[in-house]
């Protein structure tokens, strides 16, 4: 994948320029209280929250299934400007299995998304986000109501 073209964090409640976050298009909160307006910089926001009540690596639980094609048909919609940020507070857990969705449907090598996720901040096992992979299956079926043709095109492409 390019560079820059997807971003992940935690809360950017301390964020004061818009540069170090990477000057982000589009930001997706999936943390379930929205941002703060003057901290999108001039970014389009998307406001997805998933249940606080839900383990969100349990990626066969239904709830976190239509939470997860939420996210992926939102980003793959055409308005949806580069490069694009996803975040929660922590930056990890939401925001971890959002992401390594997302590059599932990139078909990004697996071991990969498992390296990009040890990167977080915090405490984090490999075992969790290799259990949400094993829930998503086959992304094609899993996010069989997404354009992942247009994700592919958006991100893979230079």
């Amino acid at each position: 994948m390019p560079r820059r073209r997807l971003l992940r964090g935690g809360k950017l409640d301390h964020v004061r320029s818009a540069s170090e976050i990477e000057a982000p298009g589009t930001i997706v909160n999936l943390r379930r209280g929205p941002d703060r307006k003057p901290w999108l910089f001039g970014a389009d926001e998307i406001h997805i929250p998933a249940n606080d009540g839900i383990e969100n690596y349990e990626t066969c639980n239904p709830v976190v299934r239509r939470w997860l094609n939420r996210v992926v048909r939102a980003i793959a919609s055409p308005e949806v400007r580069l490069p694009l940020m996803l975040h929660c507070t922590s930056g990890k857990d939401r925001t971890g299995v959002a992401t390594a969705a997302l590059l599932s449907t990139l078909s990004i090598d697996r071991e990969l998304i498992v390296e990009e996720y040890l990167l977080s901040d915090g405490e984090v096992r490999r075992e969790s986000i290799e259990h949400a992979l094993d829930g998503l299956g086959d992304a094609r079926e899993y996010f069989a109501e997404a354009d992942l043709a247009a994700l592919q095109r958006r991100f893979l492409q230079e």
